[in-house]
């Protein structure tokens, strides 16, 4: 086993803490963490005297998680004799005790296998990638999707059905997005003709993100040249670029029901609430990516230090991934109680992220 090594990279400041204890009370706080992760559970003295390196009584052992409790690393709950490590605790035990494992094959070949499909959209693909990763984690997992910043060539709407239309984007760079929405109605195919008329008039060379910016400057303005019809195609059709539904949106999360499974408490109960209202009101989150801006490498965030979480007392696994000019343009990660399993996580989050870069890249050469 590795120890936490350099492609992670903790929030925190270094393990100062730790370097203060003694080789008993090290062990003991291991020893604490490392089960309450495993059970869940508070651990005892007499449970740890079995454990213990050295022979130790179980009131030494106490006196020994007296002195971590008043440190801010152990907390007692309840009324229960055992200890559970508080979250200063955690973050101690990742920053400085982590024994990271690798990628064990089974969870390699799971993740490897999501580059075999045939699927030709980058959304279904990391779709795909988010299933597999919530799958082997037993987690939630998010993946945040690059926006397609290539300039725009042609916008194109397409009547499919009364109350269902399609949108066509072509990029400069080959690239096609569809989407389908429903129109206004009443939508003619006048109507149509028109908005995608307004919207190619002024959006040649302009990336998605840049039209949206000038349409609503533009929309206002030009008011008179586009009848209220068109124009309501105009906001409908690129609204479904604001990656509000399935399978489109930039914040793909998959495996709710994983979190579910594992909540035993009512309290339990709320916080994945409270979480998956988050997660729903920040479908498409700059902040989350935000949280590895300092450069490629997995972050570990606990408990309050998730700012976009913060609430709900989850812990969130995250890595960046780069497209094939080395740029940051999407993220890979896992959230779930601070119970995770993080030495394993770990290194899945890394390999993911690896694996997603890689998967752009070649297919920026193609």
């Amino acid at each position: 086993m590795a120890r936490h090594d350099d492609h992670v990279r903790p929030p925190g400041e270094g393990p100062s803490l730790l370097a203060e204890l003694n080789d008993r009370s090290r062990e003991v706080f291991r020893r604490v963490v490392e089960s309450y992760l495993e059970s869940g559970d508070p651990v005892g003295s007499r449970t740890l005297t079995r454990e213990m390196s050295e022979k130790v009584s179980a009131a030494t052992i106490r006196n020994v998680m007296q002195d971590l409790e008043y440190l801010g690393l152990l907390d007692s709950p309840h009324i229960s004799a055992g200890r559970v490590p508080t979250n200063l605790g955690l973050r101690l035990f990742v920053d400085g005790l982590l024994d990271i494992a690798p990628v064990n094959a089974a969870d390699r070949e799971a993740l490897d296998a999501t580059l075999g499909s045939n699927e030709r959209d980058v959304s279904s693909l990391l779709d795909q990638v988010g299933s597999a990763l919530s799958g082997i984690t037993h987690g939630a997992s998010l993946v945040l999707a690059p926006k397609h910043e290539a300039p725009i060539e042609h916008i194109e709407f397409v009547s499919l059905a009364p109350g269902r239309a399609l949108v066509v984007l072509v990029f400069g760079d080959g690239h096609v997005e569809n989407r389908v929405f429903e129109p206004p109605p009443g939508q003619t195919p006048s109507a149509m003709r028109e908005a995608a008329n307004f919207l190619n008039a002024m959006a040649a060379g302009l990336t998605l993100s840049e039209l949206r910016t000038r349409i609503k400057s533009e929309i206002s303005r030009r008011r008179q040249e586009i009848d209220a019809l068109a124009h309501q195609l105009v906001e409908r059709g690129l609204a479904v670029w604001e990656n509000e539904g399935e399978p489109h949106e930039r914040l793909i999360v998959r495996g709710r029901a994983n979190l579910l499974e594992e909540a035993g408490e009512p309290e339990e109960l709320e916080r994945i609430r409270r979480l998956f209202d988050d997660l729903e009101r920040k479908r498409d989150i700059t902040e989350f990516l935000e949280l590895t801006e300092t450069g490629e490498g997995v972050r570990i965030f606990i408990g309050a230090e998730n700012k976009l979480f913060s609430l709900t007392g989850s812990s969130l696994v995250v890595s960046p991934y780069m497209n094939a000019d080395r740029r940051i343009v999407g993220a890979v990660g896992v959230i779930g109680p601070t119970r995770l399993n993080y030495g394993r996580i770990v290194p899945i989050v890394d390999y993911t992220a690896q694996l997603v870069g890689r998967m752009l890249s070649d297919r920026g050469k193609g």
